[in-house]
């Protein structure tokens, strides 16, 4: 028998449907159909209309808006912001906190164990205090704004509040109690000018170029900051007298006492190669392909081949430090309090008071843009929100809870809490409404009960952290306008100085400063000739003027309404005894008048 004739006498088997096969559901379906009816039983509830998710009954709902959806974008935000905990403890806790030394030359501090000691609880306090703060701001932004962004304690705040104002062990210009004084007091200013709007009006005054330079000049401070000894991968070091700063890269034993520059060995440090290749080039690579969770991995990475004992790279080497470390690391799951940190507000700041108010100008000021800057950019990028005149559905009810969440992480020991451009991440991921920073929030606050985890992160694993976040601050650098000197020499200013004089405060002074001077000199001139004597470029300047673009505070516009509508009753009053407006053409003019004004202030809002 042929083999096709034995193949029709036989039997054929059934043929089995694959649950891979397009012609019955398959797993990844019936997950699918899963998360699909917790969309649609969360969106009929009342939290579905409150959040304004597709399908409920809300007339506002977000059509691309979903539980499931916001849910992954909210874990996707926690896993881009993860790496605020540890490296927001590990700046701060810089400053020794309210530690006690009585030495003049406060680097030589950490050579007495009881003021290590006292330190290395103050990093394990700040971790705890990071992630309270983180938590509970960003699920109550997200419960009050609906929207997808989460605060935390911000960058580059932190380093100029850990390095610059407080100093490292106390040799700052103020002490860290009266430092927290001024972030409490930032708050509660930022309150008042968020009810009175006068916070978005006055990031309008300031000239978009040196906003965008600020920007890039903290990303800069923060590179030099991770590529340093302290909470970096020790790349670089003091230079001395010579040069303002030398190669390093040796192991910290061979660093000189006076100098502070490598002695030998240069480049020789293995934990600063682990930094670079696993904690550096590893992340760029995931980067790369676009893995959301890529700066945690990095850390993780770096962190997890630093935990074993007796290697070169090891954070618990056999001392004193390294089994106080080890003995922490090992509890894994422990809640440690705030004991160090909490309510540490000095009132009594006179022997200060010029410091006191530089250190408290600077907060005001780079947190206004910071925060202001990045909700109006995180609001543009979910699409949600499409007003003409700069502002955004409860922007004021935003600005508050931040201010709010700015004095409440000064009572927990930490510097300005702000709202993360991180977050991006996680609205990429389709987060559209405030349960993304629900979510975050909540992941952040499960975080405190695991401290120990995160307190044995190596200044190595996160330095590397610190420069890719100032990689991504300094890719603005493109909008600064480069065709008119009077833009460029002052926002070059703005990012040169940030970097080199250790200091947001400086960097912002000088630049305003070039900026003020070059433009109004060559104002004068173009006044004086007429308009005849201009620089060739002056048609390319960026457009700014001193009534700021856009709408002016409400409490303005209601004084200048009363104020209008006095001198038209008046007007009035005079035309109705026959005095001044017999026919009514003085009333005509006035209309003409005010719509002219009106059209006059639209266009150069326009502009």
């Amino acid at each position: 028998m042929s083999f096709a004739a034995r193949n029709r006498t036989q039997p054929q088997p059934a043929i089995v449907p694959s649950p891979f096969s397009r012609d019955s559901p398959s797993i990844s379906m019936e997950l699918r159909n899963f998360f699909r009816s917790i969309d649609l039983w969360v969106a009929s509830s009342r939290v579905g209309s409150y959040f304004r998710l597709a399908g409920s009954d809300n007339p506002d709902k977000i059509d691309t808006a979903s539980f499931c959806r916001e849910v992954r974008a909210g874990l996707t935000t926690f896993a881009t912001m993860a790496y605020i905990i540890s490296v927001n403890a590990s700046l701060l806790s810089q400053t020794g906190g309210p530690c006690v030394c009585g030495l003049e030359v406060r680097e030589k501090c950490d050579s007495i164990p009881e003021f290590k000691s006292c330190k290395e609880d103050v990093r394990r306090e700040l971790i705890t205090a990071t992630a309270a703060i983180a938590g509970l701001s960003s699920l109550a932004f997200g419960i009050l704004t609906n929207l997808p962004v989460a605060l935390a304690p911000g960058m580059g705040l932190n380093a100029y509040f850990a390095f610059q104002v407080v100093g490292v062990n106390g040799n700052g210009k103020i002490p860290y109690q009266t430092a927290l004084t001024a972030v409490f007091i930032e708050g509660i200013i930022f309150i008042v000018l968020a009810l009175s709007g006068m916070r978005q009006w006055l990031v309008k005054l300031i000239p978009s170029t040196l906003k965008v330079a600020t920007g890039v000049g903290i990303g800069f401070f923060l590179t030099e900051i991770g590529l340093s000894y302290s909470v970096g991968i020790g790349a670089i070091t003091g230079g001395g007298r010579a040069t303002p700063l030398a190669l390093g890269g040796c192991p910290p034993e061979l660093l000189s006492t006076t100098t502070g520059m490598c002695e030998s060995g240069q480049m020789t440090n293995p934990k600063m190669w682990l930094g670079i290749f696993c904690g550096g080039i590893a992340t760029a690579f995931l980067m790369a392909y676009r893995i959301k969770y890529s700066l945690v991995i990095g850390i993780a990475l770096v962190s997890v081949i630093s935990w074993p004992r007796n290697t070169p790279v090891t954070y618990f080497p056999d001392t004193e430090e390294g089994n106080s470390r080890f003995d922490f690391f090992k509890q894994i799951v422990a809640w440690h309090p705030m004991h160090k940190i909490l309510n540490q507000l000095d009132w009594t700041f006179s022997h200060s008071s010029s410091q006191f108010a530089l250190a408290l100008f600077t907060f005001l000021y780079v947190d206004i843009i910071d925060a202001t800057a990045t909700l109006y950019s995180m609001v543009r990028f979910c699409g949600i929100d499409d007003r003409k005149d700069g502002d955004f559905r409860r922007s004021t009810l935003a600005y508050c809870t931040d201010a709010f969440f700015i004095s409440i992480g000064a009572l927990f020991g930490s510097s300005p809490v702000t709202a993360f451009i991180e977050s991006g991440a996680g609205i990429a991921e389709g987060g559209r409404t405030g349960i993304t920073a629900v979510v975050s929030g909540t992941c952040f606050l499960i975080s405190i009960f695991f401290a120990p985890i995160f307190a044995s992160l190596p200044p190595w694993a996160t330095g590397c952290t610190l420069i890719m976040v100032g990689c991504m601050m300094i890719r603005q650098i493109t909008q600064v306008n480069w065709y008119y000197i009077g833009d460029v020499l002052p926002s070059f200013i703005v990012m040169a100085f940030i970097p080199f004089s250790y200091s947001v405060a400086y960097g912002l002074i000088a630049g305003i400063f070039v900026y003020s001077v070059l433009n109004g000199l060559v104002g004068i001139v173009a006044y004086v000739s007429g308009g005849r004597i201009e620089p060739r470029e002056y048609d390319l300047k960026e457009y700014w003027t001193w009534k700021g673009i856009g709408r002016p505070p409400w409490f303005v516009r209601a004084l200048k309404h009363r104020r209008r509508g006095k001198n038209e009753s008046g007007n009035s009053a005079s035309g109705r005894d026959g005095s001044d407006d017999v026919d009514g053409s003085s009333s005509m003019t006035r209309v003409k008048t005010i719509s002219n004004d009106y059209s006059t202030a639209t266009d150069e809002a326009k502009m």
